[in-house]
């Protein structure tokens, strides 16, 4: 099957290279020295320059041999060239040495400096060098904990942080119609779009309220920034309360999601100041971690998975440039070749009701503990998550109703609940397409569990996914995604799913852990994907 060509660049917490890349307003960034003396230099100055720049290479070249490149962007690299030469004879420690290579080279060439200043590559920034996240080139951690400990609400920042001039804070109620609809508007015109700027996610008002509004969430991590004279939000950062288990430690977080500034705004720098007023009204109600992912690397990725694509409407895909047809294939082939089933398979297949809460979270906290990282849902967790974003009657099509963002399912066997699935909606707006396709409907596998043994899992788990591509496309879904996280690299493969060009990073804020198992194997590890056992809307 065909991949993906392009991917919406996915990301949780989008993050603006242009603010978040640079180290300092200008009035801080270090200006050129000028000349001291404007004689001509002599061969004896020339030979102590020399010896100089001599010493300044084997300085940085001392310094770098310390550096540890981490091994997320090694293994990527190495994939990168696999993927454009797969006859390639990829060595890791040669590429380990071009990585460090290029690092002197960015040095030399002024675009890095030489004692840690003016880092921009890789997000080795001012700003980040300042927060309590993992910074590259260190050890990886053996045991997992705090960076910063907790402090009493008395000592936490009690003012907001200063914003440019002529823009003021706000907290968006995501329960008015107006100021949701803003968000809604902010979002469909400036959040996360691919490289080539032909998608960009297209959130909805109902999916903003389901996210945003779970149980226990506080209206006050719903951060906005307004422009004073005419009150237009231009600036958006989200938290929701979630219970994390961190390799058996419960750790009481934050989701930080949906950042995003109004495009001709990037300049002002919004983007550093927003988190760290989401930061601050976070710490006030005494949560001092955080979990985000985004597209660009950080400091510094616990895992990192990919992205993998199946088409369910294949016409409309080629049409809107988001797959294309190999050479020796036709597109009538290929539409039989990836031909679902007409109808679901597995007896016993029914919606998830608010009866069967029980049942689906004892068969989920059992699941779950295949993985390193996941949530800890409470009942009424459960419920929001997977009923209360349903929709309500009239059916659109046989399978979606109005305003659903999420499908759940049950498999019923002899009055119990033996399986459990689901999938949520994230569709994007087609930018600038002439075939007159103005949306992409995006399903993405979300949760899922189930009690069979670990020798019928692989197969069970082919069954469960294969129905629920089935409903997808009964509700006239074009594309199913799912990330290399949980068990999902099991049935990939088997269920014609392409590897896309995305990668999604996963971070944790305030919190050291070693390196979780995304798209790529650990040695001693459990598996491919089964360090995240979190999926990120």
């Amino acid at each position: 099957m065909a991949s993906s060509s392009r991917d919406v660049v996915e990301g949780s917490a989008y993050i603006e290279d242009e603010e978040l890349h640079s180290d300092a307003s200008e009035d801080e960034q270090e200006q050129p020295t000028a000349s001291s003396s404007s004689t001509p230099v002599t061969s004896s100055k020339k030979k102590k320059k020399k010896s100089k720049a001599r010493a300044a290479l084997s300085k940085m070249k001392a310094g770098l041999s310390s550096v540890a490149i981490p091994q997320e962007m090694v293994d990527a690299v190495m994939e990168k060239v696999k993927e454009e030469d797969p006859q390639s004879q990829v060595d890791k420690a040669e590429i380990i040495k071009q990585m460090k290579a290029m690092q002197i080279m960015d040095i030399l060439s002024g675009k890095k400096a030489l004692g840690g200043k003016g880092k921009k590559d890789m997000g080795e920034h001012k700003f980040w060098s300042t927060q309590p996240v993992p910074q590259i080139g260190e050890q990886a951690p053996e045991d997992s904990g705090p960076i910063e400990p907790s402090v009493p609400r008395d000592q936490v920042r009690q003012e907001a942080y200063a914003l440019p001039k002529d823009f003021q804070w706000v907290t968006v109620d995501m329960k008015n119609e107006a100021e949701c609809k803003e968000v809604y508007e902010l979002l469909s015109a400036n959040y996360v779009e691919d490289d080539d700027a032909s998608f960009r996610f297209a959130y909805t008002a109902s999916f903003l309220r389901w996210a945003l509004m779970p149980p226990g969430y506080h209206p006050s991590w719903h951060v906005g920034v307004r422009v004073t004279s005419s009150k237009k939000l231009v600036g958006f950062i989200s938290g929701v309360p979630l219970k994390l288990n961190i390799r058996d430690q419960v750790v009481a977080a934050t989701e930080i999601n949906f950042l995003c500034v109004h495009k001709k705004l990037r300049s002002k720098r919004l983007a550093p100041v927003l988190i760290k007023e989401v930061t601050r009204r976070v710490h006030l109600e005494g949560v001092f971690q955080a979990i985000y992912t985004a597209g660009v690397v950080l400091p510094t990725p616990v895992s990192t998975c990919r992205y993998y694509h199946r088409t369910l409407n294949l016409p409309k895909l080629v049409d809107v440039g988001f797959t294309s047809v190999p050479r020796s294939m036709t597109l009538a082939r290929l539409v039989r070749q990836t031909a679902l089933p007409k109808k679901t398979a597995l007896p016993g297949l029914r919606e998830m009701e608010s009866h069967d809460i029980p049942e689906v979270e004892a068969l989920m906290i059992q699941y779950m503990k295949r993985f390193d990282m996941i949530p800890v849902f409470t009942r009424g967790e459960i419920e929001h998550t997977f009923l209360s974003g349903k929709g309500t009657e009239p059916m659109i099509n046989a399978a979606r109703r109005t305003d659903q963002v999420v499908w759940a399912y049950v498999v019923e066997t002899d009055g119990k609940i033996t399986d459990f699935f689901s999938f949520y909606t994230l569709p994007s707006s087609v930018i600038g397409n002439t075939k007159g396709h103005k949306m992409l409907e995006a399903a993405y596998l979300f949760y899922y569990a189930t009690d069979a043994p670990e020798p019928d899992l692989k197969k069970r788990l082919y069954e469960l996914v294969g129905d629920a591509l089935i409903i997808a496309r009964d509700a006239e879904f074009d594309v199913f995604n799912a990330l290399t996280l949980m068990d999902n690299w099991s049935f990939l493969e088997d269920h014609k799913f392409g590897k896309g060009d995305g990668l999604l990073n996963f971070y944790l804020y305030n919190w050291r852990t070693p390196l979780l198992e995304g798209h790529n194997p650990l040695a001693g590890g459990k598996g491919v994907g089964r360090g995240i056992g979190v999926v990120m809307l």
